[in-house]
């Protein structure tokens, strides 16, 4: 699978697309084909805060629970009601599956995250 050029990357496998001050948030291919079938997802409410770095949620598959870590520091302005009922949107279209979107806090904070190049060398080691 190729990456989307237009979204940023982090080495826990979300992943981040930036319009403006507002960062939309996700999990990649690799990532939820490391987890198998997406059964729950639990994300923030919308006011909470993220800090870049830090667990925002868990996402729950047949094969394990795993924590999902914030790309970018920000306060969340929406979530992605759809994957309550239907999580294994997940599975079959990850890089449009968004969780949470986030109205970014620290400037430039984004840019530091990889490419999808660097991203895609990542998961060929």
């Amino acid at each position: 699978m190729s990456y989307p050029t237009d979204l940023k990357y982090t080495k826990e496998h979300e992943w981040i697309r930036v319009e403006g001050d507002t960062g939309t948030i996700g999990i990649t291919d690799f990532a939820q084909q490391q987890l198998g079938d997406v059964v729950y997802v639990e994300l923030p409410e919308v006011g909470a805060t993220m800090t870049a770095g830090q667990v925002f949620g868990t996402i729950e598959s047949v094969k394990a629970v795993s924590e999902l870590f914030a790309p970018v520091t920000g306060e969340v302005v929406a979530t992605n009601a759809e994957l309550k009922d239907r999580p294994d949107q997940v599975n079959s279209k990850p890089h449009e599956a968004w969780m949470v979107k986030v109205k970014m806090t620290t400037a430039g904070e984004a840019s530091a995250l990889m490419d999808s190049a660097a991203y895609e060398a990542l998961i060929q080691k």
